[in-house]
C-alpha cells in the first residue's frame, strides 16, 4: 500500500533531527483520513501529535498544506518531516540559569555554555538544555502539562562542548517554519574555530560527504568520492593566523553531523583540543619543552573542542522579519587565542 522513500535530512546525533519522507499512495488505496493514513506508518506516533504536525504543516499532499480530515487518494504524494529516532526520554524540568539572548511567543534564542548537552538521551538525563528551558516554560504557564512539553521546539543541536547560539520553537507553527529553513539551507550560520596548523589559502570550500567511521561508530569521517554518506559543505575563510594554529570562520552550507570538526580534519587543520579527531596532542610546532608547556597551558584554558557559533540569521516564524544574532566568544576560547596570539609576537612563536 505504500512506496516510501527517504529524501534527504534536515539538521544535525547530535544536529540532525528531522528527515524528509515522500510516501506515493498505492492504486488500491480505499479513502482514508491523513492522519490516521500516517499513524499506521509511523512507529510511536499519537493521533494527536500528528494532527498538531499537520496543522503546523510539517506534511503537505502533492505540494499543498491539507487538513486533518483529508483523505488520501490513489497517487497521491506525501511529504512528511519528521523527528529522526524520537526520543522518550521524559523532559524533567530543571531549574538553571539559561543565558537568553532572545525569546518572545514564539522563539527562544540561547547562548549555550560548554559541557552541556542539548536534550535527554542516554547517560544525560538531567542538566541538559531543554531541563533548563522545560523549567522556564513553566514558570511562564504553570498549566502547562510536563509530559507535553514541546519537543518540536528543538529543530537544531550543537554539540556538548560547542558552544553558542541555538533557536528553539515554543509553539508547532514556529517549529515547522523553523525546520523548513534549516531543510532549505537558507539559515545564517557562522561559526569561529580555532585549528592546528598554518591554514594556507586565505577562504576555501570543503565539499565533502560526511557518515559514520568504519571503524570507530562514536565518530564520522569524511568521504569525498561516491555515495558514502551525506551530502556536505563548509566555507571556511581565515581570521587570524598563529603559524601553528589559525582561527578560522566556517559557514555551514548544510548541518551534518560534527561537520566543521570532520571537514577541517579533512583538510589537515584538526580542531584545538578535540579528542575525539586528535586534536588534544601537538599536531604542529617545534619539539622543544617550553613549547610543549606552552600548549598544555592552553588545553587547561581551553578543555574542549574550541568551536564556537557565533552568529544565527533566520526569517521569524510569524512576522517573516529577518532575525540577526551574534554571540561573542567565551571566556575560555578568547582566553586561548589571546596566548596564542602573545606567543606568535614574540619572535615567531620562539618563546612565549
Amino acid at each position: 500500500m505504500l512506496d516510501e522513500e527517504k529524501d534527504g535530512l534536515l539538521e544535525e546525533s547530535p544536529d540532525e533531527l528531522y528527515e524528509r519522507k515522500t510516501f506515493k499512495v498505492d492504486k488500491g488505496q480505499e479513502p482514508l483520513r491523513i492522519d490516521k493514513w500516517v499513524q499506521m506508518r509511523m512507529e510511536g506516533a499519537t493521533r494527536n501529535k500528528i494532527q498538531q504536525g499537520i496543522d503546523a504543516g510539517f506534511l503537505t499532499v502533492n505540494g499543498k498544506i491539507v487538513k486533518s480530515n483529508y483523505k488520501v487518494r490513489p497517487g497521491d504524494e506525501i511529504l512528511l518531516m519528521s523527528l529522526i529516532n524520537p526520543e522518550h526520554t521524559e523532559v524533567r524540568p530543571e531549574q538553571m540559569n539559561l543565558n537568553i539572548v532572545y525569546e518572545d511567543a514564539d522563539i527562544m534564542v540561547i547562548n549555550k555554555p560548554p559541557n552541556m548537552v542539548v536534550h535527554p538521551g542516554v547517560g544525560n538525563y538531567t542538566g541538559t538544555l531543554l531541563n533548563g528551558v522545560a523549567w522556564h516554560l513553566l514558570q511562564q504557564n504553570p498549566n502547562l502539562d510536563e509530559e507535553s512539553l514541546p519537543r518540536y521546539g528543538l529543530v537544531h543541536r550543537i554539540d556538548k562542548n560547542t558552544t553558542g547560539l541555538i533557536v528553539l520553537a515554543k509553539t508547532a507553527d514556529a517549529a515547522a517554519h523553523l525546520a523548513k529553513q534549516f531543510f532549505n539551507h537558507t539559515v545564517n550560520r557562522k561559526y569561529v574555530a580555532l585549528v592546528w596548523g598554518n591554514v594556507e589559502e586565505d577562504q576555501g570550500t570543503i565539499n565533502a560527504h560526511i557518515a559514520r567511521h568504519h571503524q570507530f561508530r562514536k565518530m564520522f569521517a569524511a568521504y569525498p568520492e561516491g555515495e558514502t554518506g551525506k551530502h556536505a559543505i563548509t566555507h571556511y575563510s581565515v581570521i587570524e593566523r598563529f603559524h601553528y594554529v589559525s582561527l578560522v570562520e566556517c559557514v555551514l552550507e548544510t548541518g551534518r553531523t560534527h561537520q566543521i570538526r570532520v571537514h577541517m580534519k579533512h583538510i589537515g587543520h584538526t580542531l584545538f583540543n578535540d579528542w575525539e579527531y586528535g586534536g588534544d596532542r601537538i599536531l604542529k610546532g617545534t619539539v622543544y619543552t617550553k613549547y610543549k608547556q606552552f600548549v598544555d597551558n592552553c588545553f587547561a584554558i581551553c578543555p574542549r573542542c574550541a568551536l564556537h557559533a557565533r552568529t544565527l540569521g533566520f526569517i521569524h516564524p510569524r512576522t517573516k522579519e529577518p532575525m540577526h544574532f551574534e554571540a561573542p566568544l567565551p571566556e575560555d576560547m578568547q582566553g586561548v587565542i589571546d596566548k596564542w596570539r602573545r606567543y606568535f609576537a614574540h619572535k615567531g612563536g620562539s618563546e612565549e
